[in-house]
Parts: C-alpha cells; sequence; structure tokens
C-alpha cells in the first residue's frame, strides 16, 4: 500500500484526496466561503471518516506548493508538514499549475496553458505541449494584452485552462489559434494525487523543516489610507 493524502489549497476551492498506488480512493472538495484553515481541517476530518482509512496508514503527504493564493498556500503547506512531523512521513509537493495541466491534458493533445488568476488583469502562468509533456513557457506571471502568447500562438492551437483564463478569452478570443476550456476549474487534489504518486516512487521528497511554499510574487498587503480630519 501507497496511500497518500493530497492537499490542494491554492484556488477558491479546497480540496484534499486519499490515492492508494496512484489511484483514486476517495475525495472531498469545498466552495464555501469560509477561511482556508476551518475549510481544510474539516475536509481532512471528513475524508478520513468517509474512507476506510486511516491517518496512521498514510505514507506520505502531498501539497499543492503554488503559485496560486497566499493566504490558502500558507495554511495549505503549513498543515501539510505539521501532518507530516507528527505521522513522520514524508513531504511531496506539486506545482499548482500542473496540476491543472494533468486533468487538462486528458481534453486537449497540444499546447496547454494552464492559468491561475493573480490580480487585476495578470495570471500565474505555464505551457506545455502534451505531445510529450514538454515545457514551452516556464511558470511566469503574465499581464495580459493583445500580444501575450502571440508567439506560441503563431505556431499552433492553444488550449487556455484554469482558473482565471477569462480574462484572457476577452484579450485573445480572435486569434485563430486560441481554444478555451468550457469553464474555469483550478486544482484540485484529486491530479495533485496522481503527480504525487509518481514523485513518491522516484523518493522526491521536501527538505520538511525548510519547505516553503512557491508564492511566484512577494505578498504585497494593502496599507490602509489615513482619513482626513476636517476641523
Amino acid at each position: 500500500m501507497a496511500l497518500i493524502l493530497s492537499i490542494e489549497t491554492a484556488s477558491k476551492a479546497c480540496s484534499v484526496a486519499l490515492h492508494d498506488k496512484g489511484i483514486l480512493k476517495h475525495t472531498v472538495i469545498s466552495f464555501e466561503e469560509r477561511s482556508a484553515a476551518e475549510r481544510l481541517t474539516l475536509l481532512i476530518e471528513k475524508l478520513i471518516k468517509e474512507s476506510d482509512y486511516k491517518l496512521a496508514d498514510l505514507k506520505a503527504i502531498a501539497v499543492s506548493m503554488g503559485p496560486g493564493s497566499y493566504t490558502g498556500l500558507r495554511i495549505g503547506v503549513s498543515t501539510a508538514k505539521g501532518l507530516c512531523f507528527g505521522l513522520n512521513i514524508p513531504l511531496i509537493a506539486i506545482n499548482s499549475l500542473d496540476a491543472i495541466i494533468e486533468k487538462s491534458k486528458n481534453d486537449f493533445n497540444g499546447y496547454v496553458c494552464a492559468m491561475l488568476d493573480a490580480r487585476r488583469m495578470e495570471v500565474y502562468t505555464k505551457v506545455v505541449n502534451t505531445e510529450g509533456m514538454l515545457e514551452i513557457l516556464p511558470v511566469h506571471a503574465e499581464i495580459i494584452e493583445e500580444h501575450s502568447f502571440k508567439g506560441i500562438l503563431a505556431e499552433k492551437a492553444v488550449y487556455f485552462c484554469g482558473e482565471g483564463f477569462l480574462k484572457c478569452k476577452q484579450v485573445l478570443e480572435n486569434s485563430p489559434n486560441s481554444l478555451f476550456a468550457e469553464k474555469e476549474e483550478g486544482p484540485v487534489a484529486e491530479y495533485v494525487g496522481i503527480l504525487a504518486y509518481k514523485k513518491y516512487m522516484e523518493k522526491q521528497f521536501e527538505n520538511l523543516p525548510d519547505f516553503e511554499p512557491f508564492y511566484l510574487k512577494e505578498f504585497l498587503a494593502s496599507t490602509p489610507k489615513m482619513k482626513k480630519v476636517t476641523t
């Protein structure tokens, strides 16, 4: 048995899943507007309760490492690390965009552009050719404008997917090589777990004490403006 608990908190949804040897056994997902910390704890409890397993059966914990929601990633990674320390099992980290690609590669054969919403007209993105899973554009932050992805769109059709691609669609939908998913879907634990099993078999584990989320950009907290006092 190679039972892995996967955690995904990088997007709007919060999900957890159990895989045994890469085969999905059970998953729970929530779209509720609650704090990520509260949702994640409840989802893990629900997942274990509804399955035929116990936490002691786990061989590893997998977590979506980012990019994505700053708060969600921080909570997801800290929870995963806590479980690993408590159960004395390894941690596996999966790029959030790779989890989107893992799902979307079944929908389109060719260039897949996975996206996660950042701010305003910006997205976190990665492009691969699913024919051989070759990286075309590495993970980066992209401000969407009329020339975005011009180079790869000149080569062949590009399938835009993930969470946040709709803002891209507004700008690029007139390109004959632009194809778009039917709906916005972020990464989910089901596909984090599939990728995690491959890393588990290759013993690609993280250094638990030092591991941090992959934020891609620094978190910029807004400073409240001083109110003008009138006399």
